[in-house]
């Protein structure tokens, strides 16, 4: 069965545009978490976010673009050129319908729809943009870096929540195994309006505690919900062989395990899948819990769902038995691109041996080896990434060192 590696990473993220720059401020603990700067928060009990900063869509893509896109596929297409160049790839190159896309989305172009429903409610229909008619879709990004980079190969969005960008990797790794040299896959999503953030709020699950440094809070006695941000990666999977082929030196590592599993409904008593989800990833790598350095958790920031994911965690692994680290305390929950923004940092923990800090927690709990306060210097060779998604969605994903 042919391995699957990764090339490019291309990174739009709330404490660092671009891969280098996110890599830095992360290892340092710098924080993307801020007010509200996108709309005018100051009606709303939530009032914090991890907003991109320094993004001008005008530097980065063609004018004929702009009209069509929300700021959500405008990252999504920013992060795809950086990838792809980091790959020192050309689709082209590898003959028409061999390189494809699959990403993943929550929430769909919602600031472009919320744009178009002002202007029909207030103007009426004539005023709506034509390009309302895809902007908004959950597979709208796919559709946009497809289009871009000429990738008529297999495509593909998923829509699993915060889960939905491993699944979306998973999807892009059996692609791969089906013969196609190169799949452009990974996450970006951003919902920073009105119209998104009103249902969120609804749900009673973001943190209404207004200090930036003391509200997005896992697995800490303090804990009270997340913090939204927006951004993600988008990752450059190839066929090991054919990125040997042509010209590849090292690849940031290799995609080799992955396991996904559905949690009964509230209530039930039959167990959560969170660990069996871990064990499947595992299996599918052929490694045992012992050859896992670090995991990035999914660090969802209610004390119930931490208290979920600790226990797993715990049961898999022994209790403080690896590493643990949740980067995402410095961005926010990135939706579907949170769990490819956590791959990317997992495979430069591999290529650095340098593992990100948590920020902020100072009364941590369940008895994890949490990685506290700064970066920890430590050989990694396969680290574990997790997320899981509203509903029940449990993903797992390892991603090791390649033996080139």
């Amino acid at each position: 069965m042919s391995t699957t590696v990764i090339t490019g990473i291309g990174v739009v993220a709330p404490n660092g545009l671009g891969t280098e720059a996110y890599w830095s401020a992360t290892l340092a603990g710098t924080s993307g978490i801020a007010e509200l700067t996108r709309f005018d928060a100051s009606a709303y009990p939530v009032r914090l976010a991890g907003e991109v900063p320094g993004f001008e869509p005008a530097e980065h893509l063609p004018s004929r673009l702009l009209p069509q896109t929300d700021h959500m596929t405008r990252l999504a297409l920013a992060a795809a050129d950086w990838a792809l160049k980091d790959a020192d790839a050309d689709p082209a190159a590898l003959g028409e319908y061999q390189a494809g896309v699959v990403t993943s989305a929550t929430l769909g172009g919602f600031e472009f729809g919320q744009r178009e429903l002002q202007h029909l409610w207030s103007q009426g229909p004539g005023f709506v943009s034509a390009y309302q008619s895809f902007a908004w879709f959950y597979a709208v990004n796919t559709g946009q870096i497809s289009i871009r980079n000429d990738l008529r190969g297999p495509s593909g969005v998923l829509v699993s929540d915060q889960a939905g960008g491993l699944d979306a990797m998973a999807h892009a790794r059996r692609g791969i195994r089906k013969g196609h040299p190169m799949m452009v896959t990974g996450g970006v999503d951003s919902a920073l309006c009105p119209y998104a953030w009103t249902p969120r709020m609804g749900t009673g699950e973001m943190t209404t505690v207004a200090e930036a440094d003391r509200a997005y809070l896992p697995f800490d006695e303090s804990a009270s919900g997340y913090v939204a941000g927006e951004g993600g990666a988008i990752l450059i999977a190839e066929d090991a062989e054919s990125a040997r082929a042509r010209g590849v030196g090292r690849p940031y590592g290799e995609i080799a395990g992955y396991g996904s599993t559905f949690d009964p409904p509230k209530g039930s008593d039959r167990p959560r899948g969170l660990a069996r989800a871990i064990r499947l990833a595992l299996a599918d790598a052929g490694l045992e819990p012992g050859r896992i350095d670090v995991v990035f958790a999914d660090a969802d920031g209610r004390p119930e769902e931490d208290a979920d994911e600790a226990a797993a965690l715990n049961e898999v692994f022994g209790t403080g038995g690896v590493a643990v680290t949740a980067p995402k305390t410095m961005t926010g929950r990135l939706g579907a691109g949170a769990a490819p923004l956590d791959v990317a940092a997992a495979l430069l923990s591999i290529r650095d041996g340098l593992v990100p800090p948590t920020v902020n927690l100072t009364n941590p709990r369940y008895g994890l080896d949490l990685v506290l306060g700064e970066a920890r210097s430590m050989p990694v060779k396969a680290a574990l990434v997790l997320a899981r998604g509203r509903h029940g969605f449990n993903s797992a994903m390892v991603v090791r060192a390649c033996d080139w």
